[in-house]
């Protein structure tokens, strides 16, 4: 037997030093060492996914706080006043891990309430609210996601309240929103491929809509006469008859068509399913109505 062919594959540089050697030319800046990450895919060094998630970790390295955080006013919050009977069953609903915990406003944060302690409550245990909390952590908006990310994982904390210039509190972030950068969102099987079109009919009464899908190309494929005066979107439409950010599962109806939202984060709606549904009494204004 030849070894010939033996000798030539055991001098072939290995994966780890062929990646090595593209390294070794150090970039100058950002744009420099992206475009050379880009090399590195294009010469199957790297896969799609790999070359993804270093982009996150750069792009991580640049972002503050305040571009990601979930803000004040969307933040689910249990008040320290709230008898056990009436915030237990939010706590079900919103199905969060941890709740910050006030005790008059948003200002004031006494701490932090994890969900997994309720079951002393449902244990039939003694419990009180406020021996439960764990310390809340509060960092300012300009603080870089990299720092965030590295005090998280010493502190072991998940969750961190914002606060402004003034020492308010304007917002949230947690551990999954700082990865969700490097990672991306995780997808489900109501996501949209960004080919396919935003309307797509799943039989004869249902359809998929993206939430960003302009009202006027709504009307048209659906037959509808919705107005365009006040918002853009269907998601402007959704959020209009919700009067906050809805969660996924919930339905809403409008005129004589019901929204139910089948993918939506802290920040924004991403897809729902529409299908006709009569209304009583032809209530153009609009009849919301939460899934449970």
């Amino acid at each position: 037997m030849d070894g010939s062919d033996s000798s030539s594959n055991d001098n072939k540089p290995t994966l780890l030093e062929r990646l090595s050697m593209m390294l070794l030319r150090e970039p100058e800046d950002r744009e420099q060492l992206i475009a050379l990450l880009y090399s590195a895919y294009q010469r199957n060094l790297l896969d799609a996914d790999a070359l993804s998630m270093m982009e996150g970790v750069i792009q991580v390295s640049e972002t503050q706080v305040r571009d990601i955080m979930i803000p004040r006013a969307q933040m689910d919050v249990i008040d320290i006043s709230q008898p056990l009977e009436q915030f237990v069953p939010f706590v079900i609903e919103t199905a969060h891990s941890r709740f910050p915990v006030t005790d008059g406003d948003k200002d004031n944060i006494i701490g932090i309430l994890l969900a997994k302690d309720l079951l002393r409550y449902y244990a039939g245990k003694e419990f009180d609210v406020r021996d439960m909390l764990r310390p809340a952590v509060f960092v300012p908006e300009s603080k870089r996601l990299n720092v965030l990310l590295r005090d998280f994982r010493s502190n072991h904390n998940h969750l961190a309240l914002v606060v402004d210039e003034y020492g308010g509190v304007c917002g949230m972030v947690t551990i999954e929103d700082v990865l969700e950068q490097i990672v991306g969102d995780i997808a489900d099987e109501f996501d949209f491929d960004e080919d396919e079109d935003n309307i797509i009919r799943q039989d004869g009464t249902h359809w998929r809509v993206k939430a960003d899908t302009e009202i006027v190309d709504f009307n048209t494929a659906l037959g509808t006469a919705f107005s365009d005066e006040d918002y853009d979107t269907v998601g402007g439409l959704v959020l209009n008859a919700a009067g906050r950010l809805p969660k996924r599962g919930e339905h809403f109806l409008i005129g004589e068509w019901k929204f139910t939202v089948l993918r939506a984060d802290s920040r924004r709606l991403y897809s729902l399913l529409v299908e006709r549904a009569s209304v009583p009494g032809g209530d153009e204004e609009g009849h919301k109505e939460g899934v449970q």
